[in-house]
């Protein structure tokens, strides 16, 4: 198994890293329909290799850091297609080895490309739930509950060898404590990034201070920030989290479109449209000043391509 702390010791030595765009867009744009609660986990079952050349596609365009196709990939989610729990994490591990036969096809033909990493991706409780609330972090469990819920999926990711693990699109303060905790039971590395209400708090109503306090008690958390949400929010939330933790910083929010999680469909940026703030045309256009308040990671999520990436590859660049 990969060292797990290669992502702090990367940060610890001055490293600025991109990591990778948006998976389910780009399997959507090589005709995968992912209109299903399993959204871009359901590829694992249907077309694995489409999924390998995604992360090879990333890598290509410079990102250091491929996210496993495993945020809502849950045995949970796939007993609805009667498959066993086995079978479920079965599917969990084969999403880290696709993640690692890009990276090792990557490498060995660009043998300079530097450290890669596979962050093994944790969706939230609500990305089970398909009905949105991973932006509203309107459910409520036990501690208990959340670390039962995740435990099979990250016991699964740590035994497949990711360097660490992405806890992502996270709305809910309760289910960031049982994550953190979790991650401490495992002994594994982490960053853990929210969904936003707005620019200073996470979809529940947290403050971002407050969850910035929680997680500076868990030293296996390398990095803490925000991702899946509006570029207008990530300045604002940044320099939030900025004043609050030590810990470096990660960013990788949308295209810059606005998700209607009922409908799921994407539209123009009202924000943008409205004139309500100075919004960055995509995640390279915001890279400078997320990188003035502490982001040290920085990519793309939903709608965002490898040609995104790229050019946050040289914006990143271009400021050092």
């Amino acid at each position: 198994m990969p060292s797990t702390s290669q992502l702090s010791s990367l940060l610890e030595s001055g490293e600025h890293l991109v990591t990778d765009g948006a998976l389910a867009t780009e399997l959507e744009a090589r005709g995968c329909n992912l209109d299903d609660p399993l959204w871009s986990a359901k590829v694992l079952l249907e077309g694995p290799h489409l999924i390998r050349d995604v992360h090879r596609d990333y890598f290509s365009a410079g990102a250091r850091i491929a996210t496993t196709a495993s945020y809502q990939a849950t045995p949970q989610g796939f007993a609805r297609r009667g498959m066993s729990g086995q079978e479920a994490l079965e599917l969990v591990a084969l999403s880290v080895r696709l993640a690692d036969e890009a990276r090792r096809g990557h490498l060995a033909a660009t043998p300079g490309a530097g450290s890669l990493l596979i962050a093994g991706s944790v969706g939230p409780y609500g990305a089970y739930l398909a009905d949105g609330s991973e932006y509203r972090g309107d459910y409520t469990l036990g501690q208990e509950e959340f670390m039962d819920f995740h435990r099979p999926r990250v016991a699964a990711l740590v035994d497949a060898g990711v360097d660490f693990l992405a806890c992502e699109t996270l709305p809910s303060f309760a289910e960031a404590e049982a994550l953190a905790a979790l991650t401490e039971e495992f002994g594994v590395e982490s960053w853990f990034s929210f969904s936003l209400r707005d620019g200073a708090n996470i979809s529940d109503g947290t403050p971002l201070t407050a969850v910035a306090g929680l997680l500076d008690a868990h030293p296996l958390v390398a990095a803490v920030g925000v991702n899946c949400v509006p570029l207008h929010l990530v300045t604002r939330a940044l320099a939030a989290l900025h004043s609050a933790t030590d810990k470096p910083l990660v960013a990788y929010p949308n295209s810059g479109e606005t998700y209607d999680p009922v409908t799921k469909t994407w539209g123009p940026s009202t924000a943008l449209a409205q004139g309500r703030y100075a919004e960055p045309a995509d995640p390279a256009g915001g890279a400078a000043a997320w990188l003035e308040h502490g982001a040290r990671i920085i990519g793309g999520c939903c709608r965002t391509t490898p040609g995104d990436i790229a050019a946050v590859g040289k914006a990143i660049a271009a400021q050092r």
